[in-house]
């Protein structure tokens, strides 16, 4: 696969996973100095990772929360939980998801992705 192909089936599984709505957004904020990153983490992440047939994108989604749990990345995590949730994810999965890692990583990792989720969760609230 070269890279334009790489690139243009990132796009179509990062709309599918994080929205159009995001995805348009991310590109939108991009100049030329950034757009090497997009079109890294779009061909890499999103191309090559998320559209392999080993994992459904509900479970890599699941994964993700996992991870950037365990790394800190709270913003991410926001992001990667609105994922989650749009690919069929439950609350109560992702809830599971982060006991486990408050176990593992630590309970201040686990309250801040505690946070970081809840915000998530009472934004779609006030959406509905």
């Amino acid at each position: 696969m070269d890279t334009g192909e790489l690139f243009n089936s990132g796009i179509r599984t990062r709309r599918e996973v994080l929205g159009d709505e995001y995805v348009d957004s991310s590109l939108d904020a991009t100049d030329d100095f950034f757009l090497t990153y997009q079109r890294l983490v779009t061909e890499l992440a999103w191309g090559y990772s998320w559209s392999r047939p080993g994992l459904d994108p509900r479970t890599r989604c699941m994964l993700a929360i996992a991870m950037l749990t365990a790394l800190g990345r709270y913003e991410e995590l926001a992001i990667y939980t609105k994922g989650a949730l749009d690919n069929g994810v439950t609350v109560d999965e992702i809830r599971e998801i982060l006991i486990q890692a408050a176990i593992y990583c630590g309970t201040p990792v686990g309250r801040q992705a505690f946070l970081a989720v809840d915000k998530v969760l009472q934004e779609r609230k006030k959406k509905k």
